[in-house]
């Protein structure tokens, strides 16, 4: 399982590297604040994520209409709870937006791989 977290941790680099693009763009550049910014980077992020672990992390032969499905729920889940801390974080504990993104993100990692590998893929 180890193993296989390294890698879902991999995969998911490329679409974090995405969502913090687009945080920081649109916070930096006056167009949204930190908790949509990051809702709008984090569902960009799970499109990439998606193909990833579909074919690289788990190896997956369930159809891409059951897997994609499940994936979506997984993924929805895991954007409200990016946004929740993401609001904890800057709204409640005065933290940097950036700070509380690392945060959430760690929480999220977590949180997705046991359910995607439980019950996605």
């Amino acid at each position: 399982m180890f193993a296989q977290f390294t890698k879902y941790a991999a995969a998911g680099a490329a679409g974090t590297a995405v969502q913090y693009a687009l945080l920081f763009l649109l916070v930096e550049s006056g167009v949204m604040s930190a908790v949509p910014a990051s809702t709008c980077g984090a569902a960009a992020g799970a499109i990439v994520n998606y193909m990833l672990n579909y074919r690289y992390t788990f190896r997956s032969r369930r159809p891409h209409t059951e897997a994609s499905l499940k994936y979506l729920l997984v993924s929805l889940a895991g954007i409200a709870l990016n946004a929740a801390v993401v609001a904890l974080g800057t709204s409640v504990l005065g933290v940097h937006y950036l700070v509380a993104q690392v945060v959430a993100t760690g929480i999220v990692l977590v949180v997705a791989f046991a359910t995607n590998r439980a019950w996605t893929f």
